[in-house]
């Protein structure tokens, strides 16, 4: 099978934080072209399984495929294939939108020629000399799916999407994310929020006090 139209899945997938279980038995399947919507309370683990899909924490039990193999046989070239998208936005206050936009291509490896034209998709063609400090919150949300596009990656993993958007940004972001299902990418999305987008859906139950921080 092809490198690109691989899925990603897991079954019996266990979390623990901190030593207590987050939630075990898990079982899911996404392929190219497809959405996981991953719901449930504050607690639930559904922060905690998007950095298991990221490889940035090991699971207590069970294995995260893509394709036939093991995630973390070959942490780089997961990393290479998957973005990342968390609550916070990382936004330097001295840094113009236009640096930070092409620090992300740095990262990737991808082609800072294309930056003015992805700033100008999120609505931000006309901000990239503005810097971070004069960036509202809704700006800097945008700044962060402008980092989504230029990593070029075919596995999207987002934590509350919609979180600083108004209602002009949240239909661009599902316009972003329809767009990058067309072209054969996968997306894993936690959100309280719902997203107009075909997806499936998975939800996890609190496993640990509602008050513990995700």
């Amino acid at each position: 099978m092809n490198a690109l139209s691989q899925p990603l899945w897991s079954e019996n997938l266990a979390c623990r934080r901190g030593g207590r279980k987050i939630f075990e038995g898990l079982a899911f399947r996404v392929a190219p072209g497809e959405a996981l919507i991953v719901t449930g309370p504050n607690g639930a683990g559904k922060s905690s399984l998007l950095r298991l899909l990221a490889g940035l924490v090991q699971p207590a039990a069970g294995v995260i495929h893509w394709g036939e193999a093991d995630i973390a046989d070959d942490p780089v070239e997961h990393r290479a294939r998957t973005a990342y998208l968390g609550h916070l936005d990382a936004i330097k206050p001295r840094a113009t939108v236009q640096d930070h936009l092409t620090l992300a291509t740095v990262l990737a490896g991808t082609d800072a020629a294309t930056v003015p034209e992805v700033a100008a998709r999120v609505g931000l063609g006309h901000l990239l000399a503005r810097p971070g400090r004069l960036l509202s919150a809704g700006q800097r949300r945008r700044v962060a799916l402008g980092r989504l596009l230029l990593a070029e990656a075919r596995l999207w993993l987002l934590d509350e999407p919609t979180n600083a958007l108004d209602a002009d940004g949240q239909a661009l972001l599902v316009d972003l994310l329809k767009q990058h299902l067309a072209g054969g990418g996968l997306i894993v999305a936690s959100t309280h929020q719902s997203l107009a987008l075909p997806a499936q859906a998975l939800a996890l139950a609190s496993a640990v006090s509602p008050r513990a921080a995700e």
